[in-house]
Order: C-alpha cells, then structure tokens, then sequence
C-alpha cells in the first residue's frame, strides 16, 4: 500500500452509526463483525463481513452501521501537498478529502 494513503481504524458496538461525509474513493474494510452501508440517494445496500471492502465510485454520504460488535478500517488516497490544509489545521486522524476525523 502506498505510505501516502491516510488509515483509520474504529471499533463500533452492536448498532453504532459512522458518517463518512463523503465516500468517495474511500476503502471501507470489515475486519471483525458485520457492517450495513448505505449511500445516500443510492437504492443498494452493502452488507460486510471480515475480509470484505466497498469502495464508491461518487461523492455520497455513507453511513456505516454495526450489526455486531464490529471493526472497520477505512482508507483513502492523501491528496497532494498543495491540496493540504494548513500545518496548524491538520490533524494526524484526519482523512484530507473525505472529512473525517475520530469523533
């Protein structure tokens, strides 16, 4: 994997709710458990089990739902330096693109 793409790891309790702002280009991993994802204004619904990943190809929301106990790990693509906020505005936890930070 490139050392350039931005990690985050999250353990979610039975029912618990993560909104990634935009999924866009995201890897979204189930690493324990079983996750439900839904995108916005998209008709699919995307059912994870350990070893299982979903990547979007558009710029939706997705909410990511624990069925059980239940580990995701997401990944992104860093954009380029340019693109980058600035050093007082970044944070290590912070997928640059996407809008996510830990809550």
């Amino acid at each position: 994997m490139d050392p350039r793409t931005q990690r985050l790891s999250l353990s979610l309790p039975k029912m618990a709710v993560f909104t990634l702002p935009d999924a866009h280009e995201v890897d979204i991993e189930c690493t324990r458990g079983a996750v439900w994802i839904t995108l916005d204004h998209d008709r699919r619904d995307i059912v994870l089990e350990p070893g299982e990943r979903f990547r979007s190809d558009s710029h939706r929301r997705a909410l990511v739902a624990a069925l059980e106990p239940s580990c995701v790990r997401f990944s992104a693509a860093a954009l380029s330096v340019a693109a980058r906020p600035a050093p007082a505005e970044r944070s290590p936890w912070r997928l640059w693109a996407h809008g996510m930070t830990p809550a």
